[in-house]
């Protein structure tokens, strides 16, 4: 480029002559200072389609710029094409604080990921609607784009999805006892498709006892799956509660679940009262629903159901596109943030809650906080090995498919002084259907947002974090400590776990894995463990209580004396 550029981002144009043949498929963009050495600041896949693609990332200085195309998109032959590529640069550039964090290059998709969910392998499947960049029309079209993303390979595969005649848009989503992606109702409002991480495949279950969209679902102690409302699609009003059984596959209603408890007093009524339900599922079958209402709720699911009020959220408002994070769920402590009084068209609040829960069916403890540095709503928050929880875009008046107040700085809450600080921005607004997720690395992928066509706030990639406790103060990558082996990696509630390190370590905790859509993640919970010590043998103990820890695919770190995790070990825990 002749000289240097704070450069931070590029877009590429397919060729526009009616032929496909040389779209750029999987592919490296990478920068240099010198022509020799180089640093890529993104990879992934390009859609295989004549669209304008823009890659975005994190500013940086360079004077080379090139991309490695390294498979044609639509595996036609052993060329690539462009029509044009331009590339995007700042006025200003000064050198991320590796204390406050940093993000990586950025992964380019071949869909808008609106969903998402970490697979027990440590891969990240993702998928849009009937179309790749596009929601409008998928009702009834059984069909849906989907997406892996290997973070060990760095590659991204594609598959439409037919075989369970469902677009998974706007649906419910839980992890289930076995560490698979349970989607239910959205475009497709009745239907349950279920993804097999072994086999690679989607099954069908059955059909929901009553369609719904934008409703949230919660798995229980009992490895049962609770749903209640969603009334974005098939029909408004009525969306009570109901349970999946994986003894019997099949769907039970439970009339003594009501939605309206819940609802909020959204302008638009029950189209948008009974969305994105804040659950937890806890002991003895019981779910807590901390928001999105100002009102929280106990709901009882065995027999036919029950329900009973939990108090207040203090002077929270309804808090509709907000966040609550289960961050030490052994003393049964949730972070609840932002939100906004109504889905959309109306100013978000910086608002921070600790809700604390106990028995089910008793009121909830609720403690105001310092509020976070920023308004928002459509945000994301994601807890961490440490306790810590990190907060990621969202924007402060929510209008969807826009980015017109969207915020790039993340918060990262401390729950030692139960306050905020502001972290290394964002490359890229997530707000209006995008999500964050840890990863087994102690990182968090954070992605998506728009899927509204031709819009111009569709965002087709993602980044990820690396926290602060990754790096030393001068910068450099902290050395981490390594997990050995465990004795076992399927144990029952209340097992003992025997854990050979490296060297020596202060604790453990377990994080349940996660899934994310429209700025819900039930799966999501730690469970802070305290071992006993023989050398460089620990021992830990897993919760007794299956309403604490969750039958479930889990996440295990290992923290050393300066906070640095460990990569996880996979542990799933089975209720009994």
């Amino acid at each position: 480029m002749k000289k240097t550029y704070n450069v931070n981002g590029l877009t590429y144009l397919p060729r526009q002559d009616g032929t496909a043949n040389g779209n750029i498929g999987q592919h490296l963009i990478q920068l240099s200072s010198d022509g020799t050495t180089w640093t890529t600041v993104a990879s992934g896949t390009y859609l295989d389609d004549s669209s304008l693609k823009s890659t975005p990332w994190t500013t940086a200085q360079a004077r080379y710029i090139r991309i490695v195309a390294q498979t044609e998109a639509g595996g036609r032959g052993p060329w690539t094409s462009a029509a044009e590529i331009n590339v995007l640069s700042t006025a200003t550039y000064s050198k991320p604080p590796t204390n406050l964090g940093i993000w990586g290059a950025t992964l380019d998709f071949p869909i808008v990921p609106a969903a998402a969910a970490i697979l027990p392998n440590g891969k990240v499947l993702m998928w849009s609607s009937w179309k790749p960049l596009d929601f409008n029309g998928g009702a009834g079209s059984g069909t849906t784009d989907t997406c892996i993303y290997d973070p060990a390979a760095g590659t991204v595969s594609q598959k439409i999805v037919t075989e369970t005649q469902h677009d998974m848009f706007c649906p419910g989503l839980s992890l289930d006892a076995s560490g698979r992606p349970f989607v239910t109702g959205g475009n497709d409002a009745a239907k349950l498709s279920i993804y097999d991480p072994n086999g690679n495949n989607w099954v069908a279950g059955p059909n929901m006892q009553i369609q719904r969209g934008y409703q949230s679902s919660a798995t229980l102690s009992d490895g049962r799956i609770f749903t209640i409302g969603g009334s974005w699609s098939g029909g408004e009003g009525n969306k009570n509660g109901e349970v999946w059984s994986p003894a019997s596959n099949t769907w039970s209603l439970l009339p003594g679940c009501p939605v309206a408890p819940m609802l909020t007093a959204d302008t638009r009524g029950a189209y948008r009262a009974d969305n994105h339900g804040w659950l937890f599922g806890w002991k003895s079958g019981s779910v807590f629903q901390a928001g999105p209402s100002k009102a929280m709720n106990w709901y009882t699911t065995t027999g036919t159901g029950a329900q009973k009020a939990a108090g207040l959220r203090g002077t929270d408002p309804d808090a509709m596109n907000g966040n609550a994070i289960m961050y030490d769920a052994v003393n049964g402590k949730i972070l609840t943030v932002g939100g906004a009084p109504n889905y959309q068209d109306n100013p978000a609040t910086s608002n921070a809650r600790i809700v604390t829960i106990g028995a089910p069916g008793t009121t909830a403890s609720v403690a105001a906080i310092g509020n976070m540095a920023n308004a928002r709503a459509f945000h994301n928050s994601v807890v961490m090995p440490d306790g810590k929880v990190l907060v990621v875009g969202g924007e402060s008046y929510p209008v969807p498919f826009s980015d017109a107040t969207s915020t790039l700085i993340p918060e990262l809450f401390n729950p030692a002084t139960s306050s905020f600080t502001s972290v290394n921005p964002i490359a890229v607004p997530r707000v209006y259907h995008s999500w964050a997720l840890l990863l087994p690395d102690a990182t968090v992928i954070s992605g998506g947002g728009g899927l509204c066509g031709a819009c111009q706030t569709n965002h087709p990639n993602a980044q990820i974090y690396s926290p602060a406790y990754l790096f030393k103060a001068d910068g450099t990558k902290a050395s981490r400590p390594v997990i050995n082996s465990v004795s076992a990696s399927n144990v029952a509630v209340g097992a003992r776990i025997t854990i050979s390190m490296n060297r020596a370590v202060n604790g453990f905790s377990l994080v349940r894995y996660g899934s994310g859509t429209h700025s819900v993640n039930t799966d999501q919970r730690r469970v802070p463990l305290t071992p006993t010590v023989s050398g460089l043998s620990y021992t830990v103990t897993v919760p007794s209580d299956s309403g604490v820890a969750l039958p479930g695919a889990w996440m295990l770190f290992a923290l050393d004396a300066a906070g640095v995790p460990s990569v996880a070990k996979t542990i799933f825990i089975r209720a009994s």
